[in-house]
């Protein structure tokens, strides 16, 4: 028997398979509805998101919304966005700088579940290298800009994009095209689906 969506969304919030290995603790962070028509696939929450519980609510979240054209009311409506990150806590900070990568529990165990109950899905975002490694295998690229770069091969289940990390500005600075040909594409289909 399927297990209810808020149900399972409740053991996701409840899940503390990775406790042993996060120093700031548990808080499984996402958002879901039936009626979710876009997933956005990132890595794992950060520490502002940690503390806030709110998916995205930080820099990178801004930059997100900018780059989709919507707003904050509809980026967070979960009858249009799902967040469903690859891991659903904070992993901590890196000593070589940023964050640790996301553990490799969360998908594996919760993400099969949640998209047999997203049934209006129409396209995954994936954000960052973990998310397209794990949801693209072998069809990726040799590196994330050429995988980003060739963005259609995929469609239209996945859209791959670089993380919108502020930390991501030379990234940004040394591939124009992303900003010209990419994000255009991006948004008219969010529009579309929308």
């Amino acid at each position: 028997m399927q297990i209810k969506l808020p149900v399972l969304l409740q053991n996701i919030r409840s899940c503390k398979i990775c406790e042993p290995h996060l120093i700031n603790g548990v808080n499984p962070v996402l958002t879901a509805a039936k009626k979710s028509k876009i997933v956005i696939i990132g890595q794992a929450p950060g520490i502002k998101v940690h503390l806030s519980s709110k998916p995205w609510a930080d820099q990178s979240g801004k930059r997100l919304m900018e780059w989709l054209d919507v707003d904050e009311a509809t980026f967070y409506d979960t009858s249009k966005f799902a967040i469903i990150p690859m891991g659903f806590c904070y992993p901590g900070k890196n000593p070589k700088g940023g964050d640790l990568p996301p553990r490799k529990e969360c998908a594996p165990n919760w993400h099969p579940p949640l998209f047999q109950q997203l049934k209006h899905v129409k396209l995954k975002l994936l954000i960052g290298t973990y998310a397209q490694k794990y949801y693209l295998g072998k069809s990726r690229k040799k590196n994330l800009t050429e995988t980003v770069r060739t963005f259609e091969e995929y469609l239209p289940e996945y859209f791959p994009l670089v993380h919108p990390s502020p930390l991501n500005f030379r990234w940004r600075r040394n591939n124009p095209w992303f900003e010209k040909d990419v994000l255009p594409i991006l948004q008219k289909k969010v529009k579309e689906l929308i």
